[in-house]
């Protein structure tokens, strides 16, 4: 018997092994942030079969991104059926400072009278349609180029990278976790996160000593970024209250960005300062005693999910599919949950 309920536990376990997502894999119905052109521009997305980004004139399905790793580099190349996203191998440059020739041109000389390029924009679109490489159509738009050579060292590197920006655009897929949203925030967006820089957040993390196993109290005003970097410090244990003011919560969509299991969404749960508000004052003795008991997760989360909406957006919305949406954060603590705080009061 205790050998068919080891066997049991072993199965359950691993079952819920399989259905935690790999967080080093971008899977479909996961948060990403797409670095375009080295930091050009910053766009938060959920992969889905039809979801599709914008790049220049032109949308690119994000299809080949599902099952890619994060940190993987794409470009967009031309094919039979149009343009399209393929993953490339980065490529290691050496290091200029090694290289650095005694240049006497300079450009003082050069007129932009846009005579330079003997290559036409139809000549461009043909060898487009012909499936040319965007680093092909850049070797060729220096060949053709009137006044390339003439130029000095730095300002032909500016315009390979300008030609490369706009015939080979490249895409970063890059994994959101709290420091990279608080940086893209920070650089589009500051106002909607409190003109939170990273080194504040982190700052913050370490003066409250969150660490495991702490349940956590949290005042949040800047969409769920501080919830989010509070319950990915917790790592699925403890608990993480957002308190607030008033009957409506504010909205904590930017906690779905953080791409966490269901294990660490039932642990984040909000409750009105009214209702957390001590009935009787407890004695440090009482408080000791009475510290180490914690309820269930059954007991400290109900199904009730919160109604605010999302109004934090960075850069354009990318549309995503209707069947595939990441679980919601912020349900409502339980009375159970409630009355324990009251009398324990919170970790941190």
């Amino acid at each position: 018997m205790e050998q068919n309920k080891d066997q049991a536990v072993m199965s359950e376990n691993n079952n819920n092994k399989a259905q935690d997502p790999n967080p080093r894999v971008a899977g479909e119905g996961c948060s990403v942030l797409l670095d375009v052109n080295d930091g050009d521009r910053l766009v938060f997305a959920r992969l889905s079969g039809g979801a599709v980004l914008k790049i220049g004139n032109k949308n690119y399905s994000l299809k080949p991104l599902i099952g890619a790793p994060f940190g993987s580099l794409f470009q967009v190349e031309t094919g039979e059926d149009g343009s399209f996203l393929s993953r490339i191998l980065p490529i290691k440059k050496e290091s200029s400072s090694n290289n650095v020739i005694d240049d006497a041109r300079d450009n003082r000389e050069l007129i932009d009278n846009n005579e330079a390029q003997n290559l036409t924009g139809e000549e461009i679109e043909a060898m487009r349609r012909e499936g040319a490489k965007g680093d092909e159509i850049i070797e060729a738009l220096i060949a053709n180029s009137k006044t390339f050579d003439q130029k000095f060292q730095l300002s032909q590197e500016k315009y390979k990278l300008k030609k490369q920006k706009k015939y080979a655009p490249k895409l970063l897929l890059r994994r959101p976790f709290a420091r990279s949203i608080c940086e893209a925030y920070f650089k589009k967006y500051p106002n909607r996160i409190g003109f939170i820089r990273v080194d504040a957040l982190s700052l913050l993390l370490t003066m409250a000593n969150v660490t495991a196993h702490s349940d956590v109290l949290v005042v949040d005003m800047v969409g769920g970024l501080i919830t989010g970097a509070v319950a990915e410090r917790l790592g699925g244990t403890g608990y993480v209250c957002n308190t607030y003011k008033g009957n409506s919560p504010p909205s904590v969509e930017m906690v779905r960005m953080f791409n966490f299991t269901d294990k660490v969404i039932e642990r984040i749960v909000q409750s009105s300062i009214d209702e957390l508000s001590a009935a009787k004052t407890v004695s440090p003795e009482e408080n000791n005693q009475q510290g180490g008991v914690h309820p269930s997760t059954s007991d400290m989360v109900e199904d009730t999910p919160v109604t605010a909406e999302s109004r934090v957006v960075v850069d354009d919305v990318v549309p995503e599919s209707k069947i595939v949406k990441a679980p919601k954060a912020g349900a409502k603590a339980s009375k159970e949950a409630i009355e324990m705080w009251k009398e324990n009061g919170f970790s941190r």
